[in-house]
């Protein structure tokens, strides 16, 4: 039995919200260490940029290869 779209949805909607939420906590761990001098309201900028690029990388591979099993 597989997901329905809601829970798909759902499914999507909490491993983006978890990765922000790592991702927002890491920067504050990484950048000091690789010399990133930084501000709460920068790191949560950056992390919003690379949470819409993982968005939409994993949006464009899901309709390839939907696209190619087809």
């Amino acid at each position: 039995m597989g997901q329905s779209k809601r829970q798909s949805f759902f499914e999507s909607l909490s491993n983006t919200a978890i990765g922000f939420i790592v991702s927002f906590a890491s920067t504050f761990l990484i950048f000091p260490l690789v010399g990133f001098e930084s501000s709460g309201g920068k790191n949560l900028l950056i992390t919003l940029y690379f949470t819409v690029v993982s968005i939409l990388r994993g949006y464009v591979l899901r309709r390839y290869f939907n696209k190619r099993t087809r």
